[in-house]
C-alpha cells in the first residue's frame, strides 16, 4: 500500500485508484539492424494501466530500445514507484497538471512519465466521450502516411524489402546504414534502394548517430545525385550541421530533438528540414504536443512516432499526427506493425501505405488483458 500526497483539487470526481504494470517482450517479425551494433530483435515494452475510483482505465506504454536513449525497460517500475504518492488520489482529467505535480517531485525521467501522460491522456478521451484527436486539435486528415524502415542489411536484400513495402502502398523509405562500418557499402544500400522504388518516393539513409562525420560526408557526397535526405549521421548538432553543409543534402533529425531548446538550435543549425517527435523522448502526448506546435511554426516537417512499442503507442501517436496539419506530417509509423505479439486486436493497421488513428474514446483500442498475464507490478 503507498500512501498517496495531499489531494489537489479536483472538479471531474474522477480519482487515481491504482497503478498496474506489465513487462511484454515484443519480437521483431525480422532481425532489425542499426548503426554501432545496435539491434532489435525481441526488446520489452513496458504496459502501463491506471485505474480510477469510477471504474475508467488509462492504459499507456514505453519500450526503450537497448543501449539507443538514455533510457531502458527495466527503469520504468522505480520510477512509477516514486511518483505513486503524486499519482494515487489525483485527479486523471487534464493530464498537463498532474504530470506537472511528477516533475516537480521527480525531474526528469521522461520516458517513464510518458507511458504516465498517455494513460491520463486515454482516461481524459474516456471520460470526454471523444477520441484522443479530438483534443488534441481536432482531426486534420482521415489518414496518415508511413513509411517503411528498412534493416541495414546487405545492399541487394534492402533493395527486396523496399520492392515489397512499396508494393503495399509505401512511398516513404528509411534505410538504415552503419551496421557494416564501411561508407561506400552505405552508398551502394542508398542506391539500391532508390534503383528499387524508382524516382519520386522518398528515400533517406538513417546512421541513428553512429557515423563519424568524414564517413557522412562521403556518403552524402557518393549518393549526391540520387535525390535522397540524410537523418542523423551523428552524435552532436555540430557533426551533423558539418555534414549537411558539405553534402548539401536536406537533413532528418532525431535522437538529438529532444526538448525545445534542442529543437530550436536544430533549426538555427539548418539540420532540421525534417524531424522524428517521439512520446518517449519527450515525456508523453503533453509534452510532444508542445513540440508539434512549435515544429509547425518553425516550418519543419514531422515525423510523429516513438522509439519502438506495439499497439498502445501506435495509437497516442496517429491521434497526434492526426491532428497535424497535412503539411507538416512527414510520414507517421505503424510501430506495431513490425512486432509480435499485438496487444490490442483491434489496434491501427496500415493499409494502402497509410494508417488511420482510432475514433473510439480515449485512444480507441481494446487491450487484450489476457495476453498480458498478470501484472508485475500493483501499486494501490
Amino acid at each position: 500500500m503507498v500512501e498517496p500526497m495531499a489531494r489537489a483539487p479536483a472538479g471531474t470526481g474522477q480519482r487515481i485508484k491504482r497503478l498496474r504494470l506489465w513487462h511484454v517482450p515484443l519480437t521483431s517479425h525480422e532481425a532489425y539492424y542499426m548503426a554501432e551494433g545496435k539491434a532489435c530483435e525481441t526488446v520489452e515494452t513496458v504496459v502501463i494501466a491506471i485505474d480510477t475510483e469510477a471504474g475508467v482505465t488509462g492504459w499507456g506504454e514505453v519500450c526503450p530500445i537497448p543501449h539507443y536513449l538514455p533510457a531502458y525497460a527495466r527503469g520504468v517500475a522505480p520510477a512509477v514507484e516514486e511518483l505513486a504518492p503524486v499519482l494515487l488520489g489525483g485527479d486523471p482529467v487534464g493530464p498537463e497538471a498532474l504530470m506537472a505535480r511528477a516533475d516537480a517531485f521527480l525531474p526528469g525521467h521522461v520516458y517513464a512519465k510518458s507511458a504516465l501522460d498517455i494513460a491520463l491522456w486515454d482516461i481524459t478521451g474516456q471520460i470526454a466521450g471523444l477520441p484522443l484527436h479530438a483534443l488534441l486539435g481536432g482531426k486534420r486528415q482521415p489518414d496518415l502516411p508511413l513509411y517503411h524502415s528498412i534493416t541495414c542489411v546487405a545492399p541487394d536484400e534492402m533493395a527486396r524489402i523496399a520492392r515489397e513495402a512499396q508494393a503495399q502502398g509505401i512511398t516513404q523509405f528509411q534505410a538504415k546504414l552503419g551496421a557494416s562500418g564501411d561508407w561506400s557499402t552505405d552508398v551502394e544500400r542508398l542506391a539500391k534502394v532508390r534503383e528499387a522504388v524508382g524516382s519520386g518516393p522518398l528515400v533517406y539513409g538513417d546512421w541513428n548517430c553512429g557515423a563519424a562525420s568524414l564517413d557522412a560526408i562521403r556518403v552524402g557526397r557518393g549518393a549526391a545525385d540520387l535525390d535522397v535526405m540524410l537523418e542523423q549521421p551523428c552524435a552532436t548538432l555540430e557533426d551533423c550541421a558539418r555534414v549537411q553543409r558539405a553534402t548539401g543534402l536536406p537533413m532528418k533529425l532525431d535522437e538529438l530533438a529532444h526538448d525545445t531548446a534542442s529543437l530550436l538550435e536544430a533549426h538555427r543549425l539548418g539540420i532540421m528540414d525534417a524531424v522524428a517527435l517521439k512520446l518517449s523522448k519527450f515525456g508523453g502526448l503533453s509534452a510532444l504536443r508542445r513540440a508539434r506546435d512549435l515544429c509547425q511554426h518553425l516550418g519543419a516537417k514531422m515525423c510523429i512516432e516513438c522509439t519502438w512499442g506495439s499497439d498502445i503507442s501506435t495509437a497516442a501517436a496517429l491521434h497526434l499526427g492526426a491532428a497535424t496539419a497535412p503539411n507538416r506530417v512527414l510520414n507517421v509509423c505503424d510501430l506495431s506493425g513490425y512486432v509480435s505479439p499485438r496487444i490490442a486486436p483491434d489496434g491501427p493497421a496500415r493499409a494502402g501505405g497509410r494508417i488511420a488513428p482510432p475514433d473510439g474514446p480515449g485512444l480507441g483500442i481494446t487491450i487484450d488483458t489476457a495476453a498480458l498475464g498478470a501484472p508485475d507490478l500493483i501499486l494501490d
